[in-house]
């Protein structure tokens, strides 16, 4: 196996996780509790990567870091390298790909929270934020969790994506999906069936822990 792109692909699905854990809840919240009439465009645009096929997502992706695009060219100002065909790159195009698994979770835990909470906690002085961290968050930890799982599990198994935005450079790019398409390509179908088991032992696992937490089977079962 490619140890080198597996540890890149753990690095890549650990910071786009923990990327995602912080903007996700944010938007989780808004999409669960707003009432703003036009809220559907903007779930709209939460799950578009769900049936955006990958390559046409990593191509906007791709022009909107390249080196002629706004972002792009500061991006290289700054840095001295560009966006495109970076690490950097794979971690940005990953947060938009993966954004509906780490979000979508959230709001289903969300709104299952009970809203007489919400006014208890007003009543008895309670900011928002409070609010949100002491109530919000706790209630909804399973589906947090879950979020997290899918998105690292997710992240680890991108390849349209990632091979748009970021090629396949040995150690900067090439991630372990890369890998076992190259395997492929040469032949070497023992190094890819390694690899490929080993994601789908590991995406088992991850939806196991995921629909073990939200469907809570160590619970006490109703009579």
């Amino acid at each position: 196996m490619d140890w080198t792109a597996i540890a890149l692909s753990l690095r890549l699905a650990a910071m786009v996780s923990a990327a995602l854990l912080v903007i996700g809840l944010p938007i989780a919240y808004w999409l669960t509790f707003s009432t703003w009439r036009w809220k559907f465009l903007v779930e709209s645009i939460v799950a578009l990567p769900l049936v955006l096929p990958p390559t046409v997502l990593g191509f906007y992706v791709l022009v909107a870091l390249g080196s002629r695009s706004p972002i792009g060219r500061a991006w290289t100002a700054w840095t001295g390298h560009g966006l495109a065909f970076s690490f950097e790159g794979l971690v940005i195009a990953s947060i938009l790909y993966s954004l509906p698994f780490a979000v979508q979770p959230i709001v289903s835990s969300f709104a299952q929270i009970d809203r007489t909470l919400f006014e208890a906690s007003a009543i008895l002085g309670a900011s928002r934020s409070r609010t949100f961290w002491r109530i919000v968050v706790p209630l909804s930890l399973p589906g947090i969790v879950a979020g997290v799982v899918l998105t690292f599990a997710h992240t680890l198994g991108e390849f349209g994506v990632v091979l748009m935005v970021g090629g396949n450079l040995p150690g900067i790019t090439r991630t372990v999906s890369i890998a076992i398409y190259d395997d492929v390509q040469s032949l070497n179908f023992a190094a890819a069936h390694q690899t490929a088991l080993a994601l789908l032992v590991f995406s088992f696992a991850s939806l196991s822990v995921v629909y073990a937490l939200l469907r809570k089977p160590w619970s006490v079962a109703p009579l």
